[in-house]
């Protein structure tokens, strides 16, 4: 243990590395487009490539990539090697500043939502120096942005950055206010991973996951979840020993893996960071999950990040912990000790109901994918619906603000476990609410509805917008103001009066929010292709180009990009059913019809009552008839989607037509499943999966 501080970023060309090989005006230029984001001199970059190159060489590097996160929502990565031809045949390892800079991967071979034809193919990476380079796998990583030729974004990133600039000279305008001038304010994010760990000798027996990532079949197994005796439970000695080793990986690339346990399902876990800058919280998120698959494969596992690996259970989310801060060090969004007079916070806070209220579809369609509609909703992830929780301190102040009555500061209790050798301890002021799509946690948002597979980019895109966008429309009420604290407090008063229907802290997975957020004019989106109708309305795409983070033409690109990759999602799945359904599961079942049909008939033979076999031999025979009549109407299903020419449409198609159809399909197969002897079924059950040692 004792060696995880020499350990720690050893991989990384961070702070420390640069500060020992780095020329001291090279070094602070650097550090200062770093803190600033001001552009970065040619000259420097020549040397810290090169300082880079020797330090990647040492590391064992022998290639080089701009790693840049296109719009298939994982990362991509094309090597070059450092060699250059040198006289007498040899080579030398050489890597400029202009290769540091700027790469060139195919444009047009990623989707673009028809910003790019097949022939326009050259586009652009450009080095983010804000977010550190580092070796893996004998590879010098550097992250980049993608561009296109002709300059339209083609990336997650680019985006992201922007976002973080609007957010920075809102906030810095707001602050003014108060008479504070930090250099910057910066959005940091701490997202909770969560996944589930099977065998791969059993993953390799099922085509459905290793096709889809999820089981589009399985009957529930005998003992689930229903006991609560794997959350935070004991960790199986093979679970530990990769988890272990996953930290270690991690940490050795800089990221702050902090705290690891077992989650609710069966099979289930969660790994947790330390908060960083959101840019490098999504780098480091997405490099997270490529070595969580790497580490499992070496402990003969598969990690699944799908958010509904398995029907019944729990689904994997990942919990966007988001919040802004000084550059000198102040939180945002830290309440304080006096409550009632910080008007700095009330403000802010202020500002994110506004946003999220009058936004919901932009957090609702950033955690929009095939996968999460799977999960939002059930007993397990917040509803479709979006919601606040502020807790009791923080929604009393308000409600006595709206309502013009005196505030009574709210005290912690003590809290006695009634054994004297137990300390006292102090309650916090307000609860926590699990349900919640968006609660306030103490000095940070937990946007709760992200699946675990997504990249983290889009939701802290959309807020880092929207709140950026409604603090601008604040300082431009307030700069002004003759008495700016009345004017303030008048503010937040008028901004929660209207604002207050998004403020929900009950149960969000009651029936009864569903109809009163109905009744309060609340969205519920319960579907990816109804939530991304709402991407290109007039009022989004004035935000995104008021602010320049998207173009008009860059918005309904990600739109279409969206769409389309549902609608294949769901193909693909509709196709991989009927595929089982046909070769596997129906002739295991019909291996067993005949089975019976034989014992039936030699029973009878022998006169002996046969009457239990008969009645199991016609209900198989039923559930075949059923599953293979399931299986051609969810083909035809299938084929009339295809037909559609218009995105939304098919899309809407899918969830309306093929959905249905693949789940009546996997009624009749999951029944099956439960007559069918184990030795005749085709490939592991959930038992087998998720109940492993």
């Amino acid at each position: 243990m004792s060696k995880i501080p020499e350990m720690f970023g050893s991989m990384v060309f961070g702070d420390r590395v640069m500060r020992e090989r780095l020329p001291k005006d090279i070094y602070k230029a650097l550090q200062n487009t770093i803190k600033t984001g001001k552009p970065i001199a040619s000259e420097i970059a020549d040397v810290v490539a090169n300082a880079m190159k020797d330090w990647a060489i040492e590391k064992g590097a022998t290639h080089y990539t701009h790693w840049f996160q296109p719009m298939t929502g994982i990362t991509a990565e094309k090597h070059d090697s450092f060699i250059q031809p040198a006289e007498g045949g040899t080579v030398i390892m050489n890597f400029s500043g202009k290769q540091l800079i700027k790469g060139e991967p195919d444009a047009s071979s990623f989707p673009s939502g028809g910003l790019r034809s097949t022939f326009e193919a050259r586009g652009y990476t450009a080095w983010d120096p804000t977010s550190y380079a580092f070796v893996k796998d004998t590879v010098l990583y550097i992250p980049t942005a993608f561009l296109s030729y002709s300059g339209q974004v083609l990336d997650k990133k680019t985006p992201l950055l922007r976002s973080m600039d609007t957010i920075n000279k809102a906030a810095l305008r707001i602050l003014k206010l108060f008479g504070k001038t930090p250099d910057r304010v910066t959005a940091s994010v701490g997202p909770e991973q969560e996944y589930f760990l099977i065998p791969r000798e059993l993953y390799k027996k099922r085509p459905d996951l290793i096709i889809t990532g999820r089981t589009l079949f399985g009957a529930r197994p005998p003992k689930g979840q229903e006991l609560d005796d794997h959350y935070f439970g004991n960790i199986k000695t093979r679970v530990r020993e990769y988890m272990e080793d996953l930290d270690e990986e991690l940490w050795k690339l800089g990221i702050y893996a902090k705290t690891r346990h077992n989650e609710v399902a069966p099979a289930q876990h969660e790994l947790a960071p330390i908060y960083s800058t959101v840019n490098i919280a999504t780098d480091h998120n997405q490099l997270t999950m490529s070595v969580m698959r790497k580490i499992a494969k070496k402990h003969d596992l598969v990690c699944l990040l799908h958010e509904k690996p398995f029907a019944g259970v729990n689904g994997s989310g990942k919990h966007n912990n988001w919040s802004i801060s000084t550059s000198d060090g102040e939180n945002l969004l830290e309440p304080g000790k006096d409550l009632k007079n910080n008007l700095q916070f009330m403000l802010f806070l202020a500002a994110i109901i506004k946003a999220v209220d009058e936004h919901q579809d932009l957090l609702r369609l950033s955690v929009a994918t095939a996968g999460n509609d799977h999960r939002l909703g059930a007993n397990e992830a917040p509803p479709a619906i979006i919601s606040m929780f502020l807790g009791d301190e923080i929604t009393d102040l308000l409600e006595t603000l709206a309502s013009g009555k005196e505030y009574r500061n709210h005290i912690g209790n003590k809290l006695s476990a009634g054994v004297d050798s137990v300390p006292l301890i102090y309650e916090d002021t307000t609860d926590r609410n699990r349900t919640s799509p968006f609660a306030f946690t103490g000095n940070k948002f937990e946007f709760r509805s992200l699946g675990s597979a997504l990249n983290i980019a889009c939701p802290n895109i959309m807020i880092n917008a929207i709140v950026a966008d409604v603090l601008n429309e604040f300082a431009d009420r307030l700069e002004g103001a003759a008495d700016f604290k009345k004017a303030a407090t008048a503010l937040i008063k008028k901004v929660y009066i209207d604002h207050r229907r998004i403020v929900f802290n009950g149960d969000n997975y009651a029936e009864e929010w569903r109809a009163e957020a109905a009744r309060r004019g609340l969205l519920n989106l319960k579907s990816t292709p109804e939530a991304l109708s709402y991407y290109d309305r007039k009022e989004n795409v004035e935000l995104f180009e008021r602010l320049k983070i998207y173009t008009a033409e860059e918005v309904r690109a990600r739109k279409d990009i969206l769409l389309e990759n549902y609608c294949k999602v769901i193909n693909i799945e509709a196709l991989t059913m009927c595929d089982i359904t046909l070769k596997q599961i129906l002739p295991a079942a019909m291996e067993f019809s005949t089975r019976l049909a034989d014992n039936v008939a030699k029973l009878t033979a022998l006169g002996v009552d046969a009457k239990a076999q008969k009645a199991m031999l016609e209900n198989v025979s039923m559930l075949i008839n059923c599953a293979y009549a399931s299986e051609q109407k969810l083909a035809e299903a299938q084929l009339d989607v295809r037909n559609e020419t218009d995105l939304q449409n098919e899309a809407n198609a899918c969830y309306a037509s093929v959905l249905s159809a693949m789940q009546e399909l996997r009624t009749y197969c999951d029944r099956l499943e439960t007559l069918v002897p184990k030795e005749l079924w085709p490939f592991p059950t959930y038992s087998d999966l998720l109940l492993y040692v």
